[in-house]
């Protein structure tokens, strides 16, 4: 029987569970992406997303050996593993791919209109859910070769999570929180049966049994107990935000101290391996469970079926760094991850889910006082025992109260004057700004630029940007004369919106790009050149995106404005498509199909966080060929923010005092009536599209002797339009194949619509990105690139 003080921590842990929740976890219970999968039956191997990289590639471990990366080129969002099959869906969620130990991939889903949010494997069972509206998630299933939509019960139910086990599955439906239930067998209606009466948040699968948190916070388990797995120790509300279940097991991450507890198994699984250390996630096989380590990110696992003859239990695996979480580009509903885009690469931020979803309503204090009126069975007097329990209340609530606030302080930094970042692209503004902006009139768009470039400029001037890589370094003039050779002319690469571009090399031996802002009497006016050098001190320093050029650093001394970019080792696509070195290069990287519609795609989504992602939104203003960048590795990345404008934070026109642009990729109804929205951008990209499908410039002449000029849009759109693309296709890229005709032909659609006179018919970035991920997809299909690449399951 508890005692009265028990029943008042536990009544008053449900409370400060519901009123202030701890600091937010990596994973929830069940349903949620992993990057952390275990693969059992023929062979043990682990598989995790590589964390640190910019492509999230997947690494595996086998038998005592690495294996090489699986399609190393490709980045994915999440992997599940299960009975000999190891499944990835690649980022963005639209094409999910899986490998089994045949060594023949298959790409089992390819849908842009309706991406994956999750993944499981129950065993042989493949399950996942799939976005087919804002908010709606359906579920689809595949066992073996065949889509298995029988399976999943009739009248298309939307689901909040979903998990499998060892013969069925199971899902809590999003309008009432209740478990439904799917498989083979009878134990999917028993387990969904024993589930009746529970409202869920989530639920997780294993052999014979199924577990998961209710809306109170508890763990219940039901089903098979026959190992003792249902067992659930110390069950108090909220104590567990994380589960794994094998074959007849369970494992728990404790929520207060992130470490983990196990049950079941015949009392085979020992804590003690496990004692002391902190996890993010774990994941569980059929007699074993594997972690990452919340310390280094690192791999361990444990229990009777982990192979001893390779590595101990305990023993962390040799895998590089694992990401504690998908990196995504959306906001997060509750917190960022901690360094989540250092761990991301640029590409995206890790979300910690939020530890009691919002979904579910809190519970009033009220509902706690039947818990609280418990009492041992011999009091010492009624008026000493009211006494106690009021001084237990009251001291319980008031001392946990302040080990709450003192959590959250520490999480969020208040306490020591360090404000919490919820988003890596919003501009921090402090009460006493807000208080004079109100008291006064609004700030000019050069003083708040400005006072971003400053806020910076204090950051790396304390010292902060040495351990932060998203903190731009200040260097000095000198350095940067040094790292030129006087900014010579065989270290000038290019010119950009406000300066020459030079390449540079820095002491500590990296490769940046410099730009100076150009000296003498035909320079442009000097605020003219301030307002770019602040535009992209402003800018860039907030934005980190794998499809962005990353600012490294800034020099501001006297009349000298320089920038620092990281080094883009294949220069312009514009080069690469007009230059006469390079067009006389038949055999040129960027003459296929392929490769062509990989670069627009890699700049759409540059564009796209722009325009949806960054807070507030930005208008780049400046989309052309020459303005898109190639790194060492091909990805494209857009470059040159001293055109851009922040942009409205709804669907107004913006209007500019001028126009700004390039002639040729400038969008017309901006120039001609000066309406600025994010659809000027779109033009500048559709001109682009146009660039990469003919070979030929924004502006040229026809015919080998010259002639009048002539705009790309004019030449290429009455072709498209008259359905023959074929006779304005760049002939450097040679002949289409199959699949390669309608990707190309999608893409020419899409170029189309971009370059509409009228911005509102064109498509929005979103629209875009989607038109180019199908085209690419379709050229994967053509070249059969899913199997080209490395296979995890190699035979030793």
């Amino acid at each position: 029987m508890k005692t009265p003080f028990s029943a008042v921590i536990s009544a008053t842990l449900l409370f400060l569970a519901a009123v202030c929740p701890p600091p937010p976890s990596a994973h929830g219970l069940g349903g949620s992406a992993a990057t952390l999968a275990v693969v059992y039956g023929s062979s043990i191997t682990v598989c995790t997303i590589v964390a640190q990289q910019p492509i999230q590639q997947i690494q595996c471990w086998r038998n005592g050996k690495l294996l090489p990366p699986i399609l190393p080129t490709t980045s994915f969002d999440a992997v599940a593993g299960g009975r000999d099959t190891l499944c990835g869906f690649r980022s963005g969620g639209f094409s999910l791919l899986c490998w089994n130990t045949t060594l023949n991939p298959k790409r089992i889903y390819d849908d842009a209109s309706s991406p994956l949010t999750s993944l499981v494997i129950g065993d042989t069972q493949i399950c996942a859910l799939r976005n087919v509206t804002s908010g709606n998630n359906n579920a689809i299933c595949w066992r073996g070769n065949s889509v298995s939509w029988a399976r999943i019960p009739t009248g298309n139910p939307q689901f909040r999570v979903i998990s499998s086990g060892l013969g069925f599955s199971c899902g809590v439906l999003e309008n009432n929180n209740r478990v439904l239930c799917w498989g083979d067998d009878g134990t999917s209606l028993s387990i969904q049966s024993e589930f009746k009466n529970s409202s869920m948040m989530n639920i997780q699968v294993g052999g014979g049994f199924a577990c998961g948190m209710n809306n109170a916070g508890f763990v219940v388990c039901k089903g098979n107990n026959d190992n003792g797995q249902l067992n659930v120790p110390a069950n108090t509300a909220y104590e567990y935000r994380g589960l794994a279940l094998g074959a007849n097991h369970s494992c728990a991450i404790r929520r207060l101290n992130h470490t983990v507890v196990c049950w079941g198994g015949n009392g085979e699984f020992s804590s003690s391996i496990t004692d002391g250390i902190s996890f993010e996630s774990i994941v569980a096989g059929l007699d074993f469970t594997c972690g990452l380590i919340t310390s280094n990110f690192s791999i361990i696992c444990w229990g009777p079926g982990w192979p001893n003859r390779y590595y101990e239990s305990g023993i962390e695996l040799p895998l590089q760094k694992t990401l504690p979480g998908p990196c995504v580009e959306k906001g997060c509903e509750c917190n960022l991850y901690p360094e989540s885009q250092v761990l991301c690469s640029g590409n995206g931020h890790i979300c910690r889910p939020c530890d009691i979803p919002t979904s579910i309503p809190p519970i009033s204090p009220p509902s706690l006082a039947p818990p609280l009126v418990v009492i041992s069975p011999s009091p010492p007097s009624k008026g000493l025992r009211r006494g106690l329990l009021a001084f237990a209340v009251v001291g319980s609530v008031g001392g946990l109260a302040g080990i709450c606030t003192m959590v959250y302080c520490l999480w969020t930094g208040v306490c020591i004057g360090k404000k919490k970042i919820h988003n890596s692209v919003q501009p921090t503004i402090n009460g006493s700004n807000a208080a004079q902006q109100s008291s006064s009139s609004p700030p000019s768009r050069s003083s708040t630029l400005r006072r971003q470039g400053s806020i910076l400029m204090r950051r790396q001037r304390s010292g902060t940007s040495s351990k932060h890589t998203d903190r731009a370094e200040e260097f000095l003039f000198s350095d940067l004369v040094a790292a030129t050779n006087d900014f010579s002319l065989e270290n000038k690469i290019g010119a950009g919106s406000f300066g020459v571009v030079y390449k540079g090399k820095l002491p500590d031996g990296r490769e940046v790009a410099i730009k100076r802002s150009e000296t003498g009497p035909k320079t442009k006016k000097f605020q003219e050149k301030e307002s770019a050098f602040e535009s992209e001190l402003a800018f860039l320093s907030r934005l980190h995106h794998k499809h962005l050029v990353r600012l490294v650093g800034y020099c501001d001394e006297r009349d000298e404005r320089l920038l620092v970019y990281e080094y883009m080792k294949n220069g312009a696509l514009y080069d690469h498509l007009h230059d006469k070195n390079n067009v006389e290069k038949s055999s040129s990287i960027v003459n296929s199909w392929k490769m062509r519609i990989k670069i627009a795609l890699d700049a759409a989504r540059g564009i796209e966080y722009l325009h949806n992602y960054a807070v507030p939104p930005i208008i780049h203003r400046d989309i052309k060929s020459s303005n898109i960048l190639l790194d060492a590795n091909w990805t494209a990345r857009v470059s040159d923010f001293g055109l851009s404008l922040m942009g409205p934070e709804n669907d107004r026109d913006y209007r500019p005092t001028k126009a700004a642009g390039t002639v040729g990729y400038i969008d017309p109804e901006y120039y001609g009536l000066n309406v600025l929205t994010a659809k000027s951008d779109v033009y500048g990209l559709g001109v682009v599209l146009l660039e990469l499908l003919t070979g030929k410039r924004a502006i040229f002449k026809m015919g080998e002797n010259g002639g009048a000029p002539i705009s790309l849009v004019d030449y290429a759109v009455p072709a498209i339009m008259a359905g023959e693309l074929a006779k304005i296709l760049d002939p450097r890229v040679g002949s289409l194949e199959m699949n390669e005709s309608e990707a190309v032909e999608l893409v020419a659609y899409t170029a189309m619509h971009c370059v509409h006179l009228e911005g509102k018919d064109r498509p929005t970035m979103t629209d875009i990105v989607a038109n180019l991920e199908r085209a690419l997809s379709l050229c994967d299909d053509s070249h059969g690139s899913i199997s080209s690449g490395p296979i995890s399951f190699i035979s030793d």
